[in-house]
């Protein structure tokens, strides 16, 4: 039922594994009861069954989308996957460093600059002092943010955080990157350089995790997972989901 994260592993294992995993969420009135539930054993609450009995394998290298619609578990997946949350059954493995394109501004200190925060969020993302030196620039480069980068995070705008925060995440050198709806950042260039950048990841064997609703996911993604209520409805080549479900292709 735990979560393990190992980082020196057999090659050829898969670098995330699902078994028969389910996520019970419950679900409270409002904050009062939620409060109430921290001190006394409610007898009256509802339960939502976000992930019931998912079992899939991720091999290192691959290109994987997860999709499904609002509420399907796609969330829940990553929120494992990246150790935000645990099983309520079931066993979830993954082995090697989890980069998370999700809330990409999320951690920012707003009196520290924009170059202060790279080795901020560098050290909570558990990178070392010589990793971090060894990627800082790379990060400043991918970010393009001229001067700014020497200006406290609170000058920023909300693209610019995001810039950054994006520019962080896809230098730290994982062994898996996690995508939710991330590639809206910036403009048509940043844009292609994002993604340009992903498939440069994807050439050097890590595995990427794409959650999206937009087309750009047969752009890089070669494998599919379709969830339905919690559920692995289909899982198989991209070409062959969207023959299958073709609102997914628009």
């Amino acid at each position: 039922m735990a979560e393990v994260i190992e980082k020196n592993t057999d090659l050829n294992e898969p670098i995330i594994e699902f078994k028969n995993v389910s996520k019970v969420y419950t679900l409270y009135k409002d904050s009062k009861q939620q409060f109430i539930a921290l001190f006394v054993k409610l007898k009256k609450f509802k339960r939502h069954k976000a992930l019931d009995g998912v079992t899939f394998k991720i091999n290192r290298g691959e290109s994987v989308a997860i999709i499904g619609r609002n509420g399907a578990g796609k969330s829940t997946i990553l929120k494992m996957i990246t150790g935000v949350a645990f099983p309520s059954e079931g066993d979830v493995t993954v082995r090697g460093r989890v980069a998370a394109l999700l809330e990409l501004t999320a951690g920012f200190v707003p009196d520290m600059t924009g170059r202060e925060n790279i080795s901020f969020k560098c050290y909570v993302l558990g990178l070392s002092d010589a990793e971090i030196k060894e990627i800082e620039q790379k990060v400043i480069d991918f970010a393009d943010l001229g001067e700014y980068i020497d200006q406290p995070v609170r000058t920023y705008s909300s693209g610019m955080k995001m810039r950054l925060g994006f520019a962080i995440n896809i230098n730290m050198n994982p062994d898996i990157l996690v995508i939710d709806e991330a590639l809206s950042v910036g403009d048509a260039a940043f844009k292609k350089k994002c993604k340009d950048k992903i498939r440069e990841m994807i050439s050097m064997n890590i595995t990427v995790l794409y959650v999206s609703h937009g087309k750009d996911i047969r752009e890089i993604c070669d494998r599919c997972i379709y969830l339905q209520k919690g559920q692995v409805i289909f899982d198989g080549s991209m070409d062959e989901t969207m023959e299958k479900y073709p609102e997914f292709a628009k």
